[in-house]
């Protein structure tokens, strides 16, 4: 009996040490699987299942990045004035990005579910708006090396845009600018100011800039904006966005500087009546496809070229913009860029499937066309933060999200997302990849921090895409962070990578 029970012992020992490698090479593989897809984003179109099925969500890291206090405005000055050139070349400044989450001016404490549904009220006037504008169909030569500045999103100002900070005038005064892929003008707050809302700088006063010129009302810069008027001489503008906000005032010639670069004669709007949501920054940087954009108007000497990396919500890694023809990275994959005349502003990509797993989603490629009159398409735009894809689409793809999480425990619907899980509790947890299918052959795969986010600090996290009230596919800065996105406006490509950040 003592032998037998010895024997007994003895196997239950070798099972136990069994089970506990196979445990051990399993969970050592996947987080070496989820790693990999990070760092490795674009994969080469070859088969459905050329890439991992599935990766890992960090969900108590997430939750944490939630309820990190931001830092303070002074903390955020220093990083953004002595920021050193780190593009490794010569010719070009990569300065650093530092994220919303991180940075706050105004607020003491940071309320992630207050933001989140501020955010998506903003997003969802957005999407209308562009949607209205693609629908209804609505340079200076300046001789400068390839340059970029810092970005910061301004989620925390009461705007859902990425910031980027500029000097603007002689002696520059510096400013935080949204940046804008989908409109053109560039503008800033000025004295005297009719109507303002409440910024971080000072306003900025034309009186105390020995490089500030008018614009008149002959002059054929003016003729390049629309909806132009003409007061006492001078050219004067007005712009309104999609979420109820405006500026109006006049027109001039301005000196930029951004990093230790200097940019001459960029026509700038110097708003006197401006309203909304731009809270905390002094205006726009438009880096749309028009010409009187901040890349249109750089576009003859710099190739009509500019690359941004939106920094990931959770990681403590920088982003980028940055611009000029010897910006483009070597190494991304590229696609074409898809020009729609009836709306040149916004920067159109071919888009051929959505996938989930290791299975393309049953989706007719027609669906993300754009058409000869200029309905549908996909854009990318950088002040929407929700990708939307026409309802047919957006229910295939999402049904089969759902199908390949049948694990996780469902939660009620947040705001405009309709799938939602509680993971609260939860230290990771395994989800399908996302990916997109682009014309041409690439695949991009998704960060699983880019399409499953934490909308409050308890633990639901909701698969971050909505349906488009139309044909009109708009790829969102949620889904662009973390991921190299490089406009090459010349030779009409986009390219995603190698980089992340």
């Amino acid at each position: 009996m003592k032998n037998m029970s010895a024997s007994r012992a003895l196997l239950l020992l070798v099972v136990a040490m069994l089970l506990h490698l196979v445990t051990c090479t399993t969970t050592t593989t996947t987080t070496s699987t989820a790693t990999s897809l990070h760092n490795t984003i674009i994969k080469a179109k070859t088969k459905t299942s050329s890439y991992p099925d599935f990766q890992l969500l960090n969900v108590k890291q997430a939750i944490t990045e939630t309820k990190i206090r931001p830092l303070k405005s002074s903390q955020y000055q220093e990083l953004s004035m002595n920021i050193p050139n780190d593009s490794g070349s010569e010719g070009k400044q990569k300065l650093k990005l530092v994220h919303r989450d991180k940075v706050s001016f105004n607020k003491k404490f940071h309320n992630h579910s207050h933001d989140f549904h501020a955010r998506m009220q903003r997003d969802v006037k957005r999407v209308v708006s562009l949607i209205r504008r693609v629908s209804s169909g609505s340079a200076a030569s300046y001789g400068v090396e390839d340059f970029g500045s810092e970005v910061v999103s301004g989620m925390d100002q009461g705007s859902g845009e990425y910031f980027v900070r500029i000097g603007v005038g002689s002696p520059p005064r510096s400013q935080y600018m949204v940046i804008d892929s989908g409109s053109d003008i560039v503008w800033v707050q000025c004295k005297p100011c009719t109507q303002c809302y409440h910024q971080t700088d000072p306003l900025f006063d034309p009186a105390d800039s020995a490089s500030f010129m008018g614009v008149s009302c002959s002059s054929a810069v003016c003729d390049q904006v629309e909806n132009a008027g003409c007061n006492s001489g001078r050219c004067r503008y007005e712009v309104s966005y999609g979420d109820g906000s405006s500026t109006k005032g006049t027109l001039a010639l301005e000196t930029l500087t951004l990093g230790r670069t200097v940019v001459q004669n960029v026509a700038i709007g110097c708003g006197h009546m401006n309203q909304g949501m731009f809270v905390g920054a002094a205006g726009l940087l438009g880096l749309g496809g028009g010409s009187m954009s901040f890349v249109g108007q750089l576009s003859r000497e710099r190739g009509n070229a500019f690359s941004y990396c939106l920094v990931s919500r959770v990681t403590n890694s920088n982003g980028f913009l940055e611009f000029g023809s010897e910006a483009m990275p070597v190494g991304a994959a590229w696609i074409p860029l898809i020009r729609n005349p009836h709306s040149p502003s916004y920067y159109y990509i071919g888009l051929s499937g959505l996938g989930v797993g290791d299975m393309k989603v049953p989706i007719s490629e027609d669906i993300f066309q754009l058409t000869e009159l200029g309905n549908g398409g996909v854009v990318m735009d950088t002040g929407t933060a929700v990708t939307r894809f026409p309802t047919v689409a957006y229910e295939a793809f999402r049904d089969a999200f759902i199908d390949q999480t049948g694990n996780l425990p469902r939660a009620s619907g947040v705001s405009i997302f309709d799938t939602c899980y509680n993971l609260f509790g939860f230290l990771s947890v395994r989800v399908p990849t996302v990916s997109f299918y682009f014309s041409g052959g690439p695949i991009l795969t998704l960060p699983a921090n880019n399409f499953l986010i934490p909308v409050d600090d308890a633990g639901t996290f909701c698969f971050a895409f909505a349906p488009s009230p139309s044909g009109l596919s708009i790829l969102g800065n949620i889904q662009q962070e973390g991921i190299q996105i490089s406009v090459d406006g010349a030779n009409e490509f986009v390219g995603f990578g190698p980089n992340v950040c």
